[in-house]
């Protein structure tokens, strides 16, 4: 098992960032890591995604949502066609704080291939990161709701 994890503040209440963060039409917008993204954002509902890590080659996930509580948590399941080779349970936390929201991005990665995958899993953490400077910027431009 590996985990990674990235956070950042953002100036905008929770449920500004989720309308951000679950509105998957726009993410060619502003989205520098997921830049394709389809499917309904609801628990038990499979969503397409297509990354673009920095490092790397794009690929296409098909994740399963695991949860989807509107302005705390959005929470996945990708996996490898069989199961058990490389998953990865990818969380959006969103917790209310003084001025806005804290926004934690987090990945742990099960599976047999986690220990070959180990330097493309550290370089995730530059794609979290993106992200989450993308969200924030997206987020805090908006006016409030």
């Amino acid at each position: 098992m590996r985990e990674i994890s990235e956070e950042t503040e953002i100036r905008a209440e929770p449920m500004e960032v989720w309308s951000v963060l679950t509105d998957l039409r726009r993410y060619p917008d502003w989205n520098p890591f997921i830049r394709e993204a389809e499917g309904r954002v609801a628990t038990g509902r499979t969503l397409t995604l297509r990354m673009f890590p920095a490092r790397g080659r794009p690929m296409t996930f098909r994740p399963r949502v695991l949860a989807a509580e509107p302005g705390r948590e959005l929470r996945w399941l990708g996996r490898l066609p069989v199961p058990g080779l490389f998953d990865g349970v990818h969380r959006f936390l969103l917790t209310p704080v003084a001025g806005g929201t804290r926004l934690v991005q987090s990945e742990i990665f099960r599976g047999l291939l986690v220990p070959l995958l180990d330097r493309r899993i550290r370089d995730t953490r530059t794609d979290f990161r993106s992200l989450n400077a993308a969200l924030k910027a997206r987020a805090e431009e908006r006016p409030p709701a």
